[in-house]
């Protein structure tokens, strides 16, 4: 006798490669979904965001950019020893001591999108996180991205035709474009069932009521 199928809740995530609380929010997503996995399945599709945009193709210093973003390196120091410790509660490691570049992210943004056709997008995202945050690698290096791809799955000739297509990144700029059309200016930001919206590296406790809630049958009428 089969099994009944588990009704499936359906996660927008909107985030970048290189936002820190995207990561953490993300390690919160998942714990909280452990917690329903008996009762749902889960479709989670990823969306780009680019933190910085305007970023050379090559990136930047990351200490220095960060520096002058944050207004002193106390201030910088202040929010990255306090990200740290909120990561580590969530079991990641950020070592933004061994951190060299802050890239551009979108041809990052377009191995993703590759990736989701190949049913590897969310192997690949978790990749890109812990090879910036953790292993300090310059996601701006082409190399530095192939072999993350590779490792993922993603096929050798849609690897290299992404990293040296215009094309690639132009539909990563339209995927933004739309984005903002819903008004979302910042991430992490998550839509659940097209239904609701949440913003910000929430807590587990707050993700179990939105899960809640996405999962009552809508009344008559509305």
């Amino acid at each position: 006798m089969e099994s009944p199928t588990k009704p499936i809740i359906r996660i927008d995530v909107i985030s970048d490669v290189v936002c820190p609380w995207c990561y953490i929010g993300k390690r919160r997503l998942e714990n909280a979904l452990a917690a329903w996995q008996d009762r749902y399945d889960f479709n989670i599709t990823y969306h780009p965001f680019e933190l910085n945009p305007a970023l050379p193709a090559s990136g930047v210093e990351q200490r220095a950019f960060l520096i002058n973003k944050f207004g002193g390196e106390a201030r910088y120091e202040q929010l990255m020893q306090q990200v740290v410790a909120v990561a580590r509660e969530e079991g990641l490691e950020f070592r933004f001591d061994i951190q060299k570049t802050l890239p551009n992210t979108r041809i990052a943004h377009a191995l993703l999108l590759q990736a989701q056709a190949y049913g590897v997008q969310a192997e690949l995202k978790e990749a890109l996180l812990k090879a910036y945050f953790t292993d300090g690698l310059n996601l701006a290096d082409h190399a530095v991205l192939s072999s993350i791809a590779q490792q993922t799955g993603l096929p050798e000739n849609v690897i290299q035709e992404t990293l040296n297509s215009t094309e690639s990144q132009n539909e990563v700029h339209k995927a933004e474009l739309e984005l903002q059309k819903l008004g979302i200016s910042g991430v992490p930001f998550y839509i659940i069932n097209n239904r609701f919206a949440l913003s910000g590296a929430q807590p587990m406790e707050t993700w179990i009521k939105v899960l809640d809630q996405a999962t009552e049958q809508p009344k008559p009428g509305n």
